[in-house]
Order: C-alpha cells, then structure tokens, then sequence
C-alpha cells in the first residue's frame, strides 16, 4: 500500500509538472493569474481523497485541459 501510494504521488507530481508548464509569452499577467490559479486547483484535487464518484478525476481531466487551453491561448497571442 506504501509503495502503491509513492508511485501514485510520483506520477502525479510528474503530471503536474508536465501540465504546469507555461508558454513563454509577452507579458499577460491574467493569464498568468490562470495558470497559477489552475496550477493550485489542480494540485487540491490530486491532494483529495479519490471516492468522489468519478467526479474528482473529471475535475483533474477538466483542469488539465484548462492549463493546456490558457497554455495554447498565450501561444496564440504570441504569434498573431
């Protein structure tokens, strides 16, 4: 159960990683604000006992796709 529950940390500290990574960008300190403001969300839910109905995975699945949309809207800007 130990062992079960650090490698279930590891991987999700490694996809917080993977996930948190912001698109360098001019300055765009809202968006910013969502990033970190996700980032915190993100991290809660992995921290959340996981009997939620299925609903606590959706949330993280939600989450992710959010850090990736304002990770993509920051590229977006960027280039046009």
């Amino acid at each position: 159960m130990k062992n079960t529950q650090t490698a279930l940390i590891a991987i999700i500290a490694g996809i917080i990683m993977a996930f948190s990574q912001t698109a360098h960008a001019t300055p765009q300190p809202h968006m910013q604000a969502a990033l970190a403001a996700l980032d915190t969300a993100l991290n809660e839910l992995n921290l959340a006992t996981p009997d939620k109905g299925g609903y606590r995975r959706m949330a993280i699945n939600n989450v992710n796709n959010a850090i990736k949309n304002v990770n993509r809207g920051i590229r977006y800007s960027n280039n046009h």
